[in-house]
């Protein structure tokens, strides 16, 4: 092994965990935007203002609330230099089976880009900031997988999992349906990220209430999930991790819920589900891979 491939390889891990870091960091700040009513602090984009890339005094929006969502975008930027420095050390380190997972890092924040335009060009509509969100889940779970992966290759179980395999695809689904059915809630509650932004009318009680039910029925099959017997003690692990962020998070979210949806509490949920996503492909990860 040459010099060069030997520093790729030390230089994998730090890349790969600064990239989930970021992922997630992305979902929160993102978060942060709308919390603080600073969707459209730049109105315009790809420019902060017509005719500026970065904040400018601005008498409708307010500093503040420029330099909010500016942040954001830097964190993008930030995102885009990291996931080239990953795909650089992954083909130098000659690790094949990472180059796939490290492109698409690369891919998805070129599209978030895109979508975070297209989502201030519609005025924060709640679909399109709805969309924003489940693609950060999607590049969090390739970030995890990369993540997993970093110090040694790893592969696919043997077929005589297969049972096992479904059942932690089912677990895995309806962990994505919870979240998805959440950006719902959202898009129906108060915070939109700025006064004017449209708001789904599906009425905020009654699918606040179908995403807690679906969160009791997710908690009851990672139970029975966890007492099956046929699966390692990694995927134990995992659904034992699953479990205490996904109560956690329940608890939250009724919490917040009976409060009235305060910023703090809501922002800590935001948090909390990209948690409980990466616990739940870990549990995913560890039923299908195992060390070459």
């Amino acid at each position: 092994m040459g010099t060069g491939e030997s520093l790729a390889r030390r230089a994998l891990a730090p890349f790969a965990s600064l990239l989930l870091f970021l992922q997630a960091a992305l979902l929160v700040t993102g978060g942060a935007v709308r919390l603080t009513g600073s969707g459209l602090g730049c109105p315009t984009w790809p420019e902060c203002t017509p005719g500026s890339y970065t904040p400018v005094p601005d008498q409708v929006q307010g500093q503040l609330h420029a330099w909010i969502e500016f942040g954001n975008r830097l964190l993008t930027f930030a995102l885009f230099f990291v996931a080239i420095a990953t795909i650089v050390t992954v083909y130098r380190s000659h690790r094949r089976d990472l180059r796939f997972l490290a492109v698409t890092q690369l891919l998805g924040i070129l599209a978030q880009g895109v979508l975070g335009g297209i989502t201030v060009l519609t005025n924060l509509n709640p679909l399109a900031v709805a969309s924003h969100f489940i693609l950060s889940i999607f590049l969090i779970a390739a970030a995890t997988s990369l993540h997993s992966r970093r110090k040694k290759p790893f592969v696919r179980t043997s077929s005589s999992h297969v049972g096992i395999s479904r059942y932690s695809t089912f677990h895995l689904l309806f962990s994505f349906l919870v979240i998805a059915i959440g950006t719902l809630v959202t898009a129906s509650g108060p915070h939109a990220g700025d006064l004017q932004a449209p708001r789904l009318r599906l009425g905020i009680r009654n699918i606040a209430y179908l995403h807690g039910g679906l969160v009791a029925v997710l908690l009851l099959i990672t139970i029975a999930f966890y007492l099956h017997h046929d699966h390692r003690f990694e995927t134990k692990r995992w659904l034992a991790i699953f479990s205490v962020l996904a109560l956690a998070q329940g608890a939250i979210g009724y919490i917040q819920y009976i409060q009235g949806v305060p910023v703090l509490l809501v922002g800590t949920h935001l948090l909390g589900s990209s948690l409980v996503w990466i616990a739940a492909w870990r549990v995913r990860l560890s039923v299908v891979r195992k060390p070459a």
